[in-house]
């Protein structure tokens, strides 16, 4: 099992139509083949400096692998993540 996650903050005001809007089109990432347990998360720690987090699940690096290639997903990340997130953490695990 790998657990993706990524932790990040947007360009857009807090609260404004174009932060709902990237928050909604990110949905289009649970439904591309492989990926379990899919959440967008709002952070709430005072000890990070990213505002919202993306937590999924992959049965196996082919799985992931297969997300990573996926047109939805590349599309999000051209058409969405790139011009729309201001800055980003991604980290990856396995259970030991």
């Amino acid at each position: 099992m790998i657990r993706h996650t990524v932790v990040f903050s947007l360009k857009h005001e807090a609260g404004s139509a174009e932060e709902q809007a990237f928050l909604e089109a990110a949905l289009v990432l649970a439904s591309i083949p492989g990926v379990q347990k899919f959440e967008r998360l709002r952070q709430v720690s005072p000890k990070a400096d990213f505002d919202f987090g993306f937590s999924m699940e992959f049965a196996d690096q082919a799985a992931y692998d297969g997300y990573n290639s996926h047109p939805d997903h590349v599309a999000f990340v051209d058409g969405r993540w790139l011009p729309e997130v201001a800055r980003f953490q991604e980290i990856d695990y396995r259970p030991l």
